[in-house]
C-alpha cells in the first residue's frame, strides 16, 4: 500500500492499449460522428444555461437534475459504444458508483459549502470584495472563467497529491479503480473529495447561470474522460480538454510514476503549460497489483498506515515479556 518509489523510467504508453483503441478512424462515418458527441454535448449545456430562463436557474434542483441528467446520458452511451470490453460495468461497480455520486451530491456538497464556500463569502463581505464587472461579461466567458479557475486550483491539488504522500493517500483509493466508467470521477476518499473540490469561485462576482454552466461542461468533460465510450474528440476539443485517452494513461496499470501526468480533470492545457502532460493511453488501470478497494477501504485508506503501526506496536507489546 501507498507510493511506490518513484525514480521508474517512464516505459510506451501505447503498450497498454489493444490494437485499434483510440482510432477515430474505426468504422468510418459513424465513428466521426461518435467522435463528435463530446463536443456536441458539451455544446447542449452551454446553449441549456445561456437560455434558460431565471426561475429554472434559480429553482434549487435544476443543478442537481441536470447533473444527473448529464451521467446517466454518458452512462448510457457505454452500452452502445463501449470502448474496452474490460471496462463494462457490472452490478457491483454500478451499485458502488452509484454510491459516490449520491455521496457527492449530499455530504460532500454540504461540507464543500459549509467548511469553504460560506467562510469565504464571509471574507468577501469583510474585505469588500466587488467584482460586478465580470456580470458584464458574455455569459460563454463568465462561464469559460469559472471552469478554468475552478480547474486551475483543481490541477494543482490533484498535481501535489501525487508529490506528497499525506495526500497521495487522500487519492490514492481512486486511482484503486480497476476499470473506468462515466461515473468513476465522484469515486475517492472523501477526503480527497472535500479537498478537490476547493476554489475560489465564491470571492468573484459572476452570473449564477455562468457559474451553473461551468459546473455542468466540467460534469460533461470530466465524465467522458472517465467513460468506456469509444468516442476520441476532433483536436478543436482535446487540445483544450481532457478526453479518456489523456485520463486513462493517468490511471495507468504501468507504474505509480507513469500516473504522474496528465492532471488535468476537465481542461487539459494546464498540463501543456506545465510540461505534465503525456500522449498515449492505457486499457489496464489500477494501482497495487490493481487491488480492487471496498467502500470501506476507500475511507479507511488514509488512516491505515496508522491502524498498520499501532496494531504492530500492540502485537510487539504483547509479545515482550513484561
Amino acid at each position: 500500500m501507498g507510493q511506490p518509489p518513484v525514480t521508474s523510467a517512464p516505459q510506451p504508453a501505447d503498450q497498454f492499449a489493444p490494437e485499434g483503441a483510440g482510432d477515430p478512424g474505426r468504422g468510418g462515418i459513424s465513428a466521426t460522428l461518435v467522435n463528435l458527441i463530446p463536443p456536441l454535448t458539451l455544446a447542449a449545456v452551454i446553449l441549456f444555461w445561456g437560455l434558460a430562463p431565471k426561475s429554472v436557474v434559480e429553482y434549487p434542483w435544476t443543478l442537481v437534475i441536470t447533473g444527473v441528467a448529464i451521467i446517466a446520458w454518458i452512462q448510457g452511451l457505454e452500452w452502445f459504444f463501449e470502448r474496452h470490453e474490460g471496462w463494462r460495468l457490472n452490478k457491483r461497480e454500478f451499485l458502488t458508483d452509484v454510491f459516490y455520486v449520491v455521496l457527492g451530491y449530499t455530504a460532500i456538497s454540504w461540507v464543500s459549502s459549509n467548511l469553504a464556500e460560506e467562510p469565504l463569502l464571509s471574507i468577501k463581505e469583510a474585505l469588500g470584495i466587488s467584482t460586478p464587472w465580470m456580470k458584464e461579461l458574455p455569459f460563454l466567458v463568465q462561464a469559460l472563467i469559472v471552469i478554468s479557475l475552478i480547474e486551475f486550483g483543481q490541477y494543482w491539488m490533484h498535481r501535489w497529491m501525487h508529490n506528497w504522500y499525506p495526500l497521495w493517500l487522500t487519492h490514492a483509493p481512486h486511482h484503486h479503480v480497476t476499470q473506468l466508467n462515466a461515473m468513476k470521477g465522484f469515486v475517492g476518499n472523501p477526503i480527497e473529495l472535500f479537498l478537490i473540490s476547493l476554489s475560489v469561485i465564491a470571492l468573484l462576482d459572476f452570473n449564477e447561470a455562468a457559474i451553473f454552466c461551468a459546473i455542468n461542461m466540467g460534469g460533461v468533460i470530466s465524465g467522458f474522460a472517465h467513460a468506456n465510450v469509444r468516442a476520441d474528440p476532433p483536436l478543436a476539443y482535446s487540445f483544450f480538454f481532457t478526453t479518456i485517452r489523456n485520463h486513462s494513461l493517468h490511471h495507468t496499470a504501468l507504474s505509480y510514476e507513469d500516473t504522474r501526468c496528465n492532471y488535468g480533470n476537465s481542461i487539459i492545457v494546464f498540463d501543456r503549460m506545465f510540461g505534465t502532460y503525456r500522449e498515449g493511453e492505457s486499457a489496464i488501470v489500477g494501482q497495487d497489483d490493481r487491488k480492487r478497494l471496498s467502500i470501506y477501504e476507500q475511507f479507511m485508506f488514509p488512516f491505515q498506515p496508522m491502524i498498520d503501526g499501532y496494531k504492530t506496536r500492540r502485537s510487539k507489546s504483547a509479545t515482550t515479556p513484561g
